[in-house]
């Protein structure tokens, strides 16, 4: 066992001999008034949930940290759900398309959430919490008061350890110390957290920074891009016909590229067609040479891939040392647009 290892393990068994009413009162639930709609149960509310722990849950379905986070909502939701623990996910959009109902019910079907879920399409939920995180978890009490709150991905032994303590103190019988062992893959593993040094990278003008294409950025028009000589760490650049939109770059011809050059062991990138039921090709080099082992989970060792639909893509997992990297890709048909990088 490492040396942090032995540290979350005392912290673990410092949280479990604290009693539950030493946790502070942080307010009482806000309702779920607002949902524009249900998933997976009838609409809850806070007098109806009373005498439950209740898990409320921020999430939006491309976001990395929350997909990392998913994993241990549902070992939790399945090993707590006779002893009281009602998890409540609340998708809370950060980008338009993922306000659509039809991305959502695939989200809920390709990442098997079967627990409630709340869709706030308009906010009305997250400025209820006043929350501003995605993931962000909400612990209440049998008594319908907020008594801990985790903002980001992290801290799952500290986590599952108060819903513990919240389901003993609400009278729940049997549940003893033991925590939930997951396993994770693919989308689902955690960050290399060492190697990370890249952060997310938006595209849209709305957000961008680091953008390297000689000229700058033409907003909201049909613009040809260059690749400049030379990119720095963590700065990117376009080649090709692109739009840049608020929210992101839009292809107008095939092949048309996107570099970024990177510190980490996961590149990321949301994507979608720019009309539902169409797909474009794409290839993925690093450093120029076909990733081989390091491919990730939506592209095969020569780097190819596809775009079908509106979500994140993990396109390279490294395999061999992490060192500052020259990543591309390139779309070989038009009509694909590109929103946001993340790293893992």
């Amino acid at each position: 066992m490492t040396v942090a290892a032995v540290q979350l393990s005392v912290f673990a068994n410092a949280i479990a001999e604290t009693p539950s009413s030493r946790l502070p009162v942080e307010g009482d639930m806000p309702s779920f008034k607002g949902a524009t709609q249900w998933i997976n149960s009838p609409p809850l509310t806070p007098t109806g949930l009373r005498g439950k722990v209740v898990l409320v849950g921020f999430w939006t379905y491309t976001c990395v940290n929350w997909r990392r986070t998913l994993p241990y909502l549902r070992a939790w939701a399945e090993k707590y759900k006779d002893h009281g623990l009602v998890l409540v996910g609340v998708h809370t959009p950060e980008f338009s398309f993922e306000k659509d109902l039809n991305n959502i019910h695939w989200a809920l079907k390709d990442m098997k959430i079967d627990y409630p879920v709340a869709v706030d399409s308009d906010r009305a939920i997250w400025n209820a919490f006043d929350n501003e995180y995605w993931p962000a978890l909400y612990f209440v009490d049998g008594r319908g008061r907020i008594r801990h709150h985790q903002f980001g991905e992290g801290q799952y032994q500290q986590s599952e350890t108060i819903l513990q303590q919240l389901l003993t103190e609400a009278g729940s019988g049997g549940i003893g110390h033991d925590l939930v062992s997951v396993q994770t893959f693919g989308a689902e593993a955690g960050a290399s957290w060492s190697n990370l040094k890249s952060p997310e990278s938006y595209l849209g003008y709305q957000q961008a920074v680091n953008f390297a294409s000689p000229g700058g950025t033409a907003r909201n028009k049909p613009h040809v891009y260059e690749a400049p000589a030379h990119l720095a760490l963590n700065h990117w650049a376009l080649t090709g016909d692109w739009t840049a939109g608020k929210e992101a770059v839009s292809l107008n011809r095939p092949s048309g590229r996107i570099q970024f050059r990177f510190h980490a062991r996961d590149v990321n990138l949301i994507l979608g067609p720019a009309t539902r039921g169409s797909t474009a090709k794409f290839r993925v080099l690093v450093d120029g040479q076909s990733p081989d082992s390091s491919h990730g989970v939506d592209t095969d060792s020569q780097g190819n891939g596809t775009v079908i639909e509106q979500r994140f893509y993990q396109l390279i997992r490294q395999q061999g040392p992490i060192v500052d990297r020259f990543f591309e890709v390139e779309f070989l048909d038009a009509g694909v647009e590109a929103f946001d990088f993340t790293f893992g």
